[in-house]
């Protein structure tokens, strides 16, 4: 089968398409046909060796497909071969057919698009658990999200529409300002060419944020922890500054705000049933239209590294999609 190579830790433009054989699936694992595979910021780190982990070279980049059950190991009692699914792994979605496992796997509702549904996992899954499950997010509340026209960003930003919160998006550059607020961003703020503390303390009369979903780093990070409410909480999300940031902890000391952390990755591993549960209810949540992905294009297979590419020069809003069948 056809397949995206990663055959050093070199980045996206020695990613090779080649051959390789069919996986087989273990106990508790599905193979899928894949029709479609989003190009993630972590694909772009794993394949240049900055991300925290490296897989086993040559192997097969793409961390999200969807696609349609072929196979299903002998443990797997929830699909079966026909299926229509969305699925996540560390690796090996830029290719013809991926394996997953049973717990990182969703049934895909009627009507739902492979290209859609490609998008969901990562970047709605990190939204909901850092908004949801780690945040407690309360209707009102004041959300900041950074890095807001990417993938996760816009994910949180529209999440946020959603659960009624109010939502600042902060960007780096005036040309995605349209995109956010179209996706419930209420205002925006350009930390490029604008003073970020100051204007969150101007859009916010002087009582800072809530809640803040910071994926960037660097200062912006400290800037943000100085602009926190009272019993607030700051969640790091990513570092797509490449810097990871410091603070003076007295910070959250002084407005008893939490920093809370939040890798969903580690969680889906640890907490499998409940990662199936919020998995479900973001399909549902897609399928009846009150979540929107944005998919900035499609591409063939042959042209990942190019979609990588794009993403480390911040020219993509929303998720690159691969299609594959």
């Amino acid at each position: 089968m056809k397949a995206v190579l990663c055959n050093s830790f070199t980045g996206p433009a020695d990613l090779r398409l080649g051959e390789i054989a069919t996986p087989r699936p273990a106990g508790d694992e599905i193979l899928i046909d894949v029709h479609a595979a989003s190009v993630s910021f972590m694909d772009q780190l794993l394949v240049s060796g900055l991300y925290q982990m490296r897989p086993p070279t040559p192997f097969v980049p793409g961390t999200e497909a969807s696609g349609v059950v072929v196979a299903v190991g002998d443990k797997v009692t929830t699909f079966a071969p026909g299926d229509r699914v969305a699925c996540s792994a560390w690796t090996g979605g830029y290719a013809e057919r991926m394996i997953a496992k049973e717990s990182k796997s969703v049934r895909l509702p009627d009507g739902v698009a492979f290209e859609a549904a490609a998008t969901v996992l990562h970047n709605y899954g990190t939204a909901y658990y850092a908004l949801v499950e780690r945040a407690r997010a309360q209707r009102g509340e004041t959300l900041l999200v950074t890095g807001a026209a990417g993938g996760v960003g816009l994910a949180a930003v529209d999440l946020g529409r959603h659960l009624g919160l109010r939502v600042i998006a902060g960007v780096g550059s005036d040309d995605k300002a349209a995109l956010v607020r179209r996706y419930g961003a209420s205002e925006v703020i350009n930390y490029r060419s604008e003073d970020l503390r100051n204007r969150i303390k101007s859009i916010t009369s002087g009582d800072g944020i809530d809640i803040g979903f910071d994926n960037v780093g660097s200062a912006i990070f400290e800037q943000m922890a100085r602009s926190m409410k009272w019993d607030g909480r700051l969640m790091p999300i990513g570092f797509t500054s490449g810097e990871i940031p410091q603070i003076p902890m007295n910070l959250p000391l002084l407005k008893n705000y939490a920093i809370i952390g939040v890798f969903v990755g580690a969680w889906a591993e640890k907490f499998s049933a409940e990662a199936a549960r919020m998995n479900d209810t973001l399909m549902q949540l897609l399928a009846d239209g009150k979540i929107r992905p944005h998919i900035d294009r499609v591409l063939p297979l042959q042209e990942a590294g190019d979609a990588m590419r794009a993403l480390a020069n911040r020219t993509v809003q929303g998720r690159i999609v691969l299609k594959i069948r």
